[in-house]
């Protein structure tokens, strides 16, 4: 019984079945009404931050028969009782735990799995906490807020063998997959340019006066690793536009649209060799993040990509390739085009090379619990996606065209760029690198 069944699990992959379960108990109350499925063979899950992503992400796993979700952890009280509240009307009963701080909730909790969706700056430093737990991870995107933290949590996934899967769950829709694989395949010849089009940025609002604190928010661990600055009413969703937790539209998207490039261009295991480009920012207030910005990456292959906000792309949003035969482009609501309709209507033969097919993104993270197999989007492809980004962040905050080494992850031209790829921690936290 000193096994959970989690662990039994990574010592048995193998099996014809994908699965073998060991012994591991759940109070029967902890099933409910809608209890199908043996506790023995149940996947147990908690959560790490209730708001809105948070929250659509809880209700994604309690609609999941194989899934127990049994705690939730959130630095803001609203957001726990919402959050268990919900959870309990689920199984009909008053089981759920719950946590204002993710360290004792690591602690206490038995899980099998975790969902992370808080915001960009805590993203390494919880998610290295819960990988050497040694817990499966649903975290959600961008990896993290810059190039260092993301390695340091790809060190620790791998370190500690555990399950990630990224929330860029478009690659779990249907036709980005399609549109991904013709561009691989070769459909549209070969890709010499890619257009990515992300949101515009948003609109700054000044400085809002020092206010105090809301009841129940716990806005010094709201901060933790970030500067100490008084709560001015920016908080669950505008963090966004504000540098010190976020990159704006440019790093929020790069999992998204940058991510679906990568797949079609073959180099989501890889990146850029140089980045250029401008970016216009705020000139006062408390958002700083870029409202427009427009650069250009350029692959080993020659490959090129231009990753801007929207009005100044011809498609808008969505991810474009181009090839000396054609062009692709998809984006949200199954969206595909493509310069001639027969390439849509082609289908893939023996030579050709599928990608990886999943039709639900929670639904591929819990068989790959079972499996011990390699999620959609693993760890590593998601830092690939948001190097970028990051990458073009630096190259607009210089000025300077950047040259990057995608193997060695170092900046080869610029030692203050070289600087910028880390982000400072105010004491007493602690970003644990060699994970």
């Amino acid at each position: 019984m000193k096994d959970s069944r989690r662990k039994f699990l990574k010592k048995a992959v193998g099996s014809t079945l994908g699965v073998l379960a060991a012994p591991y108990i759940i109070p029967g109350t902890a099933l409910g009404k809608n209890g199908a499925i043996a506790p023995s063979n149940r996947i147990v899950v908690g959560g790490i931050g209730l708001g809105g992503m948070g929250t659509g992400n809880t209700r994604g796993f309690l609609s999941k028969k194989e899934v127990q979700y049994v705690a939730t952890c959130d630095v803001d009280a609203n957001h726990r009782d919402k959050s268990v509240a919900m959870v309990n009307e689920k199984y009909k009963n008053a089981d759920c735990r719950t946590y204002g701080d993710y360290r004792e909730f690591l602690e206490k909790e038995k899980l099998d799995a975790v969902t992370i969706a808080v915001p960009d700056h805590w993203h390494a430093l919880i998610g290295i906490a819960a990988a050497n737990k040694g817990l499966d991870i649903y975290g959600e995107k961008p990896l993290a807020r810059s190039i260092i933290e993301g390695r340091a949590m790809v060190n620790a996934v791998e370190k500690n063998k555990v399950i990630w899967q990224t929330g860029s769950w478009q690659r779990s829709q249907a036709n980005f997959h399609k549109g991904a694989e013709l561009a691989f395949n070769g459909r549209i010849g070969k890709i010499h340019h890619v257009d990515v089009g992300l949101p515009d940025g948003r609109t700054p609002i000044g400085t809002p006066p020092a206010m105090p604190v809301p009841e129940g928010l716990d806005w010094e661990m709201w901060l933790g690793p970030a500067p100490n600055v008084p709560y001015r009413g920016v908080c669950h969703f505008d963090w966004r536009w504000i540098m010190d937790y976020s990159g704006g539209q440019l790093t929020d998207w790069a999992g998204h649209h940058i991510d679906i490039a990568h797949w079609g261009m073959g180099t989501e295991r890889t990146g850029p060799v140089s980045v250029e480009g401008v970016g216009e920012y705020p000139r006062e207030g408390i958002y700083d993040v870029p409202v427009e910005y427009d650069f250009m990456c350029t692959y080993k292959s020659g490959i090129t990509m231009r990753v801007a906000n929207r009005r100044r792309l011809k498609n808008g949003m969505g991810t474009v390739w181009h090839g000396d035969k054609g062009w692709v482009y998809v984006d949200r609501g199954n969206t595909i085009q493509a310069s001639d309709i027969k390439i849509l209507e082609e289908k893939m033969g023996s030579g050709d090379t599928p990608l990886y097919k999943s039709e639900n993104h929670i639904q591929n993270f819990l068989d790959c619990i079972k499996s011990r197999k390699e999620t959609i989007t693993p760890s590593e492809i998601a830092l690939r996606s948001i190097s970028v980004a990051l990458l073009g962040e630096i190259a607009m905050l210089t000025g300077k065209k950047i040259d990057w080494n995608p193997d060695t992850e170092e900046i080869t031209n610029n030692s203050y760029a070289q600087h910028l790829l880390r982000k400072p921690y105010k004491g007493p936290w602690k970003l644990e690198q060699n994970a």
